[in-house]
């Protein structure tokens, strides 16, 4: 199998690269990535001498990129990674980067799959696209797609394409909804990374408003293994849900990361909470499960200490990150609301 991989990377794709060159001794990837903030090639350290994987560096929305790959190569399949993922900086720096990659990038990599006769095409969503819970019950694969920020708007929009691509021209089309990922090489604007690294440091750790959202957290290994399957085995134009059903609020996460580090409580600094923060993810994953036999391997306690390990094992990965452009980032969206004390929710 010849696989294309369009944001390999980041922080799944990277994974994903990495799990199934270890799993499939006769699969190929070419790694197709525009190297934006969050894309590092770091992340794919040591794969340069393996004759399976190639990086080729593209921008998924410049139409004469994708053609240029697609017409030289002939892959069995592109997953599309490739996304402007952050909802902060969907917020806050604007959406128009959203748009042209997740919506207008989708597009034309679906038309390019269609143009060039490549057998199947898998977008990568999320989750967010479904909007927020109440108290009670879970997103299936049925729920109405509601999405409540600037960046899950744009994953819905680009599932619309890949389902009308499905339904209009026949495209052999899978799409895969996830819910929060954790592990290694995460970008450390993310929550767990953040809260690891800052904690390392004894920095504070900014947490949204009470710090009781509620998401459904997965171990990035455990998503890989779905969407290979998923990829090889799901009837085309199947929509799956995935994820652990672990489902804690946000201040549990960093509280666990606390004790872990064996730092104190006092840390925590609770900080104005972001427009449209959703209140609660949780995900009926039963379908993937039934009709495709995956389940987690990593509970939560096991996938996180997993990454802390490895997060104590790479400072250097993620002090480069830090040093650079994030720190500006992070200074501009945490900062201000670190000091604004009277909008804190404690």
């Amino acid at each position: 199998m010849k696989i294309m991989v369009t944001g390999g990377a980041g922080f799944i794709g990277s994974n994903f690269i990495r799990y199934m060159l270890d799993k499939y001794p006769d699969v190929e990837i070419v790694n197709f990535d525009k190297l934006t903030y969050a894309g590092n090639l770091e992340n794919l350290s040591g794969l340069e001498s393996d004759r399976r994987y190639k990086f080729c560096r593209g921008d998924i929305s410049n139409s004469s990129d994708v053609t240029a790959m697609l017409a030289n190569d002939k892959f069995d399949s592109v997953v599309n990674f490739a996304a402007e993922s952050h909802v902060d900086r969907s917020i806050h720096l604007g959406v128009f980067e959203f748009i042209n990659t997740n919506i207008s990038g989708t597009q034309v990599l679906i038309d390019a799959v269609i143009r060039h006769n490549v057998p199947r095409f898998l977008q990568v969503s999320t989750d967010e696209v479904y909007g927020s819970l109440g108290p009670q019950g879970k997103f299936s694969e049925r729920s109405p797609v509601q999405p409540n920020n600037p960046y899950a708007a744009t994953k819905a929009s680009a599932d619309f394409l890949v389902r009308a691509a499905s339904k209009s021209h026949g495209l052999n089309a899978v799409i895969t909804r996830c819910s929060n990922n954790f592990g290694p090489y995460q970008f450390p604007e993310k929550l767990i990374p953040l809260m690891i690294a800052n904690a390392t440091e004894g920095k504070d750790l900014p947490v949204y408003g009470d710090g009781l959202h509620v998401r459904d957290w997965i171990y990035v290994a455990d998503h890989c293994s779905a969407i290979d399957l998923v990829l090889r085995k799901a009837e085309p134009g199947s929509v799956y849900n995935i994820g652990s059903e672990y489902d804690v609020p946000n201040i549990e996460i960093v509280k666990t990361i606390i004790r872990l580090l064996g730092k104190s409580d006092s840390l925590i600094k609770y900080v104005k909470d972001r427009p449209g923060h959703d209140r609660r993810y949780a995900m009926d994953s039963a379908k993937i499960r039934e009709d495709l036999g995956w389940k987690p391997e990593h509970s939560f306690e096991k996938g996180m200490a997993k990454t802390i390990e490895w997060y104590m094992n790479n400072r250097g990965w993620w002090e480069n990150i830090r040093s650079g452009a994030y720190k500006t980032y992070y200074d501009n969206m945490y900062g201000k609301r670190l000091k604004d004390v009277g909008g804190l929710v404690r």
